[in-house]
């Protein structure tokens, strides 16, 4: 059975620095829920660091099929964004921004100097982050008659379902949450119990 669990941050890090000859490297590291949490995060960035040159980043969202951007801002190709995915790779996090702002200091470092820089600087970002284990959950909709909701509400307690949403009139509604691996048994037992009506709802 494929693991339904994932790694991904509690909150954002606190501000790290990483200095090499003189040039400053600020990084950070965010949960995010979706690509549209990218933009506002990084603006807030520039305008945190106004005399930064490059704010540059990487993240990555999703678990089987994962998605993922890395960002050079104008450093030479590869040089910034590649080498922060990559530590976004090694810590196995995802739904997860890494941005490292960094502040010129009058000497060039080249390519090799800039690669291990931003690693750095991402790899502090992660590691002073606090990296927690979330479990992947399938959401359900029960719907059923008023007089099989002793019967329903007995299998949420005994599978130890979650509630997520309930509404009890003539007809009743109960949403409910499920570790993705039990996903297909939870199914099959409400499909098993006539009348009960169970339908999959977007993760």
């Amino acid at each position: 059975m494929e693991s339904d669990t994932y790694k991904t941050l509690e909150s954002p890090s606190k501000e790290i620095l990483f200095k090499e000859r003189k040039s400053k490297f600020f990084g950070y590291a965010f949960p995010i829920r979706d690509e549209e949490d990218v933009k506002p995060i990084i603006e807030e960035l520039r305008k945190l660091h106004h005399t930064a040159n490059h704010v540059c980043y990487a993240w990555q969202l999703g678990f089987k099929d994962v998605n993922y951007r890395a960002n050079d801002d104008g450093e030479p190709n590869n040089s910034a964004g590649m080498p922060i995915y990559g530590q976004i790779q090694s810590f196995e996090v995802t739904n997860v921004l890494v941005a490292v702002a960094r502040i010129f200091g009058g000497t060039k470092l080249g390519v090799g100097g800039l690669i291990s820089a931003y690693r750095t600087a991402a790899q502090m970002a992660l590691d002073s982050a606090h990296i927690i284990e979330k479990t992947l959950q399938q959401r359900y909709l029960l719907s059923f008659e008023y007089s099989d909701m002793d019967k329903v509400m007995r299998t949420i307690k005994q599978h130890q379902m979650e509630i997520t949403a309930q509404k009890m009139e003539m007809d009743c509604a109960i949403e409910i949450s499920v570790r993705k691996n039990d996903a297909d048994l939870t199914e099959n037992i409400f499909a098993a119990m006539y009348p009960v009506k169970i339908k999959k709802l977007d993760i």
